[in-house]
C-alpha cells in the first residue's frame, strides 16, 4: 500500500469553509471559503514549502546557534536553518500526528513529544481544529508536560493568509503599537520599538505594495474578547487571523522568499518572540503536570 507523504487527510467541511489537516505536523493544509482558497495551500504529496500552515512547538521561529539555558543547564539543539545557523520552528511540524477524534467540522490530533538531546523533556500536545459555518476556523493547541522535571515551553503557527492576488494589490491592518527590529539573520538586533512614523506601522491598514516584513509585532489592541486581529484585503476578499491572548506576539511575513514570492500573507501568532529559548523572553515554564493552551483561528468575507 502506498499513502500521500503528508499522511492522512482529514477533511472538513462546515457551510461556505473547507479545510485539510495532514498527519504530517498536524498541518493547516488548505482552507478555502466558497471554493477559494483563505490560505496558500500545497499538495498532499509535497512537503510544506515554507512552513505553510505547520504548527511550530515547542518554540516558534528562531534560536540562535540552537544554544540556549534553562534551569542552569546549557542546551544544544539540532541547527535546522544552517543558512543562517539557527534552530528553527521546533520540533514537530514533520512528526506524524495521529487523530483522537473527526467528525465532519473538527478534528483533534495527538502527538507525544518524547525527550531527545537539546531538548530532554516530555509533552503531551493536542491541536484541535473546528471549523464553523458563520465563524471559521478555530485552532485551539494544548500542551502538557507528563515528564519528571519543569520544561520550557512556546509555541505558534505559520499560516500564508490569501485573497487570490499577489499582497502588493493588498491592504493588511494589524493594530500592533511596536515590532522587532531584526538582524541580516532574521534575529532580534534590540528590544521591541514603536512603529510610529515607519513602514512597519499597520494600524491603518496600507497597502503591502512596497513592503518587505519579517518581524514580530508586540502590544497587540485586542478587541472585547481578548483578541488581536490581521486583516488583509484585496480584489473584493477578505482574509482574517485572530490570536488570543496566549499569543503576545504576531509575526508578519510577505513571503519574499517564499517559493511563490508574495502571494500570501505569512501571519504567525506565537507566545513567544523569536530566539526566545536563548534570551527566555515569554517562555513558560511548564511544571510537572501543567498544561498550556492557546486559540487562533481565521476567517474569509
Amino acid at each position: 500500500m502506498s499513502g500521500a507523504i503528508t499522511g492522512e487527510q482529514f477533511a472538513l467541511s462546515a457551510g461556505p469553509y473547507q479545510a485539510v489537516v495532514t498527519e504530517a505536523g498536524a498541518a493547516l493544509r488548505e482552507l478555502t471559503y466558497e471554493g477559494r482558497p483563505v490560505v496558500l495551500p500545497h499538495g498532499a504529496d509535497e512537503p510544506a514549502p515554507a512552513a505553510y500552515g505547520q504548527l511550530l512547538i515547542p518554540w516558534p521561529n528562531r534560536v540562535d546557534r540552537g544554544r540556549y539555558k534553562f534551569a542552569g543547564e546549557a542546551h544544544q539543539l539540532d541547527v535546522s536553518e544552517p543558512e543562517r545557523d539557527c534552530a528553527l520552528h521546533g520540533l514537530v511540524r514533520w512528526a506524524p500526528w495521529r487523530a483522537a477524534e473527526h467528525e465532519p467540522g473538527r478534528v483533534r490530533l495527538a502527538y507525544r513529544l518524547l525527550g531527545a538531546a537539546g531538548y530532554p523533556f516530555r509533552l503531551d500536545l493536542e491541536a484541535e481544529y473546528a471549523l464553523d459555518a458563520a465563524d471559521g476556523l478555530a485552532v485551539r493547541v494544548t500542551a502538557r508536560n507528563t515528564g519528571p522535571v519543569t520544561a520550557p515551553y512556546g509555541h505558534g503557527a505559520h499560516p500564508y493568509l490569501t485573497v487570490g492576488e499577489p499582497i502588493d494589490e493588498c491592504a493588511v491592518t494589524l493594530r500592533a503599537d511596536r515590532y522587532l527590529p531584526v538582524d541580516d539573520r532574521k534575529l532580534p538586533s534590540g528590544p521591541s520599538e514603536d512603529v510610529t512614523g515607519t513602514f512597519y506601522d499597520l494600524r491603518t491598514g496600507p497597502l503591502l505594495d512596497g513592503r518587505r516584513i519579517d518581524n514580530a509585532y508586540t502590544e497587540l489592541n485586542r478587541d472585547g474578547e481578548g483578541r488581536a486581529w490581521v486583516v488583509l484585503s484585496g480584489g473584493g476578499r477578505t482574509a482574517r487571523l485572530w490570536a488570543d491572548e496566549a499569543h503576545p506576539w504576531i509575526e508578519v511575513y510577505t513571503g519574499d522568499d517564499a517559493p511563490d514570492p508574495r502571494h500570501g500573507l505569512g501571519v504567525e501568532p506565537m507566545t513567544c518572540p523569536p530566539n526566545a529559548f536563548a534570551t527566555g523572553e515569554g517562555v513558560r515554564s511548564l511544571r510537572p503536570g501543567d498544561e498550556f493552551t492557546g486559540a487562533w483561528g481565521i476567517q474569509a468575507a
